[in-house]
């Protein structure tokens, strides 16, 4: 079977945004609070930084639990790893997750301003100014025969979206409206034209929006 591009348990609001303005380090998803819109995700039993028993089982706990399923690597934007911009002052930030990176396959980080790989644990992160059909390649490579996740942010999303290279997407709506920030969408109508989409809600009060090609 060829190996498919998967977005998957990314979060949006009611109106589309997946991350807030004015992000900063103590604030990965800037002005937006980030337990408004994975709260669904951190009530699953499967939630891996869980550290009490417990947790809900049934739907939202089965899209927790496949996360990682069949996944050999992962590409995210620069601003899924970091909140710098322009060239990189030094190499001392090594992303948000400490040095137990929850992806455990090779990482592509696409940025203007490239910089040595390095390994955290069993997560190595590369750094690639490619155009999104060759950083696929690369990251198809390095996932030796299995599927690639394509992580976020929402821009980096449209891009992948733009050159026609998702093959399926998980999109969590939920219910909040936050106005303002990095849009994936007006409507999940917009990719109507080459996805089929069934949404299921959850009792969490989420919603499910799970796209395959046509």
């Amino acid at each position: 079977m060829a190996q498919l591009l998967r977005v998957q348990n990314f979060n949006v609001s009611l109106d589309g945004i997946g991350a807030g303005e004015d992000q900063t380090l103590e604030r990965p998803f800037g002005h937006v609070d980030p337990e408004r819109m994975f709260a669904w995700a951190g009530a699953t039993a499967s939630w891996p930084m869980r550290t009490e028993p417990g947790g809900s089982r049934g739907l939202d706990d089965y899209f927790t639990r496949d996360y990682g399923r069949d996944i050999g690597a992962e590409i995210m934007g620069r601003n899924k790893f970091g909140p710098q911009r322009g060239p990189w002052e030094n190499h001392e930030w090594q992303g948000w997750w400490g040095d137990e990176p929850p992806f455990r396959t090779p990482v592509f980080v696409m940025t203007h301003h490239k910089r040595p790989s390095f390994t955290l644990s069993d997560t190595t992160f590369h750094f690639t100014d490619g155009d999104p059909a060759t950083v696929l390649e690369q990251a198809r490579q390095a996932a030796e025969g299995k599927d690639v996740r394509l992580g976020g942010g929402a821009t980096t999303i449209r891009q992948f979206l733009d050159a026609d290279l998702v093959d399926t997407l998980h999109v969590v709506v939920s219910p909040v409206k936050l106005g303002s920030g990095v849009r994936l969408w007006e409507s999940p109508d917009e990719l109507l034209d080459r996805f089929h989409l069934e949404a299921v809600p959850s009792p969490n009060g989420v919603t499910h929006h799970l796209f395959w090609r046509k």
